[in-house]
Formats: structure tokens, sequence, C-alpha cells
């Protein structure tokens, strides 16, 4: 599986979760849960806990590379994100294919393609850049790290808020997986899915980039005072 790590920005700093983060994520969980409706949030200690506690099994078995969202400006968790759905192209052919299964030594294997999911941020951090960034981060140490195919995002059909952000980020859209899977609510739900190829991710970079800088405070120009 990939080897853990730190990803920073100037907004946001993606550090490997950790049981650690349990009392900071429930904190962050706790704020208004009403912009939760379509992704497992924990509510609570316990259920940060259990949410970790699943997140580093499916790290220890190969499925996945959770991160805690951090604010770097007051060091606050502020949310959850994830590589999963990793697969592996290198080796030899192999038919049928068996998805998630490296070739060579699985502690040092580099993903040709992953999925960025499970994501959610405190209503007090939405709207600030810091997920504009955190995918930024995520996105270059995927394509220029690990030199990934293929990107993968999905969102519930009914998640408008998430498709218009990704679209707005170049993401491309592969259509609408109708009645894929039950939702969190219960409701069987169709997915949109969306992706980036590695051909694509200079164009998509410079979209974030720009959108990222367009953030940036301008610096006030020094007035000159006669001495």
């Amino acid at each position: 599986m990939p080897v853990p790590v730190l990803l920073a920005g100037r907004f946001v700093r993606l550090e490997p979760l950790a049981p650690h983060h349990t009392e900071a994520l429930a904190v962050a969980g706790a704020e208004d849960r009403t912009t939760y409706a379509f992704t497992p949030v924990p509510h609570g200690v316990e259920a940060a806990l259990e949410y970790i506690d699943r997140a580093l099994a499916d790290q220890a078995a190969g499925r996945s590379l959770p991160f805690a969202i951090v604010r770097r400006r007051d060091g606050r968790v502020v949310g959850s994100t994830r590589f999963l759905e990793l697969d592996y192209w290198q080796g030899p052919l192999v038919w049928p294919s068996v998805p998630g299964v490296p070739y060579g030594d699985p502690l040092t294997a580099i993903p040709d393609a992953a999925e960025i999911g499970n994501t959610w941020l405190s209503p007090a951090a939405q709207g600030t850049g810091i997920n504009t960034e955190a995918k930024l981060l995520m996105l270059r140490h995927a394509f220029e790290t690990w030199g990934v195919r293929r990107i993968s995002l999905r969102a519930d059909a009914r998640n408008t808020r998430s498709r218009v952000a990704m679209e707005k980020l170049g993401f491309t859209s592969e259509g609408v997986r109708r009645a894929h899977s039950r939702g969190l609510d219960g409701v069987v739900r169709s997915t949109a899915f969306y992706s980036i190829l590695d051909e694509e991710w200079p164009t998509v970079r410079s979209i974030i980039e720009l959108r990222l800088s367009a953030r940036s405070p301008r610096r006030r120009r020094k007035t000159l005072v006669p001495a």
C-alpha cells in the first residue's frame, strides 16, 4: 500500500489520520450537521473513534489512505478525506484482473489509479478554500509523486453543491450511474462520476491554482514618507 504522507499547503495540512485526532474530529463533526446529508460524518467521541478505527483497518488492508484535514492558521481539525479504490496495473497481465492487488512488495506499492472521496468539512471550513487546496495537494501527490494515470471522484447525484464544485475545478463528468447504491438516508441513490486523466492534470492544476490565488490577500503597498 502507499506509504502514509503529510501534505501541506498555505491554508491546510493533510495529516495521516490517527487515533490522536479522535476528539478534534468529534468537535468538527458536532457543528451544524445539516450539511452532512450525503456523507458519513462521526457524531460524538465514540463515533469518531470507530470512524478512525475503520479507516485505519482499510488502510492496513491496502484499500485506502485516510487524512485528517487541519486548518493551518489555528491547527484545528476541520474534517477528513482519503484516497481509496487504489488500483494497480504493473506486473504481468492477469485475467480476470484482480483490482486493488499490487504486483511485488505491497508495502512499497504505488497505485496507477485511485479515487478521492469520503471527504467532509465542518461548516465553518466550507467555502474558505480549504477543500480546494486539499484537492490540489492530493491531486499533485497522485499525479506528480505517484504518477497515476487517473483520479476519480463521485457524488450522490442529488448533491448539486459537490457536483458544481467539481465541474468548476475542471473535472470531467463521466455520467450518472442510475440506482447505483444505497444512500446515507437509506434511499437508493444514483451516483455522478468524475475523473481527471494524467494528460489533463496540467490544465486542471492551473484552474485550481488560479482559484486559490484569487483567495490570497493582496499585499499592501508601502507608503513612502519623505524624510
